[in-house]
């Protein structure tokens, strides 16, 4: 069953910042990663299991929509909800939604992504642990099933 929500906080740091003085573009993109490796470590995936079963997780788009600027003394929170899935979860999109100050929705973050073998370099179908940890990940209230690959 799913997770109704997984969020993390997190502080930014002065060197998030761009000469305007708000978070530089690419931090964003920082955040995002840093809260779904938080999501599926604390879900099993974790780095020597994906060494010990030679995959890893692939990203084949990710995009950052941003809405409002994040300044030093914001309160971040970051959160992670499954958009779209194949029923195996061997291909997904993921979305973090940003926010400062509890209820300002600064950028939308998706990405698209895959497991891959980390020998063969091929795409690949999920461990059950990645498939228990896709499970419990909280879905986007758009979340859809898919019947066709996304990728």
């Amino acid at each position: 069953m799913p997770l109704e929500l997984y969020s993390k906080n997190i502080e930014v740091r002065w060197s998030d910042l761009d000469p305007n003085f708000h978070v530089r573009h690419s931090v964003y993109y920082d955040y995002g990663a840093s809260v779904r490796i938080d999501f599926l470590q604390e879900n099993g995936i974790h780095l020597k299991l994906m060494q010990e079963k030679a995959v890893g997780l692939v990203i084949f788009r990710e995009e950052c929509v941003f809405k409002k600027e994040i300044g030093m003394n914001d309160n971040i929170s970051v959160d992670i909800k499954l958009l779209k899935a194949t029923t195996d979860y061997s291909r997904w999109s993921i979305q973090h939604m940003i926010f400062k100050n509890v209820h300002t929705l600064s950028a939308i973050l998706t990405l698209d992504g895959s497991w891959m073998d980390i020998i063969k370099r091929k795409l690949t179908m999920p461990p059950e642990e990645g498939i228990n940890a896709f499970e419990y990940m909280p879905r986007a209230e758009q979340f859809e099933w898919l019947t066709k690959i996304i990728i």
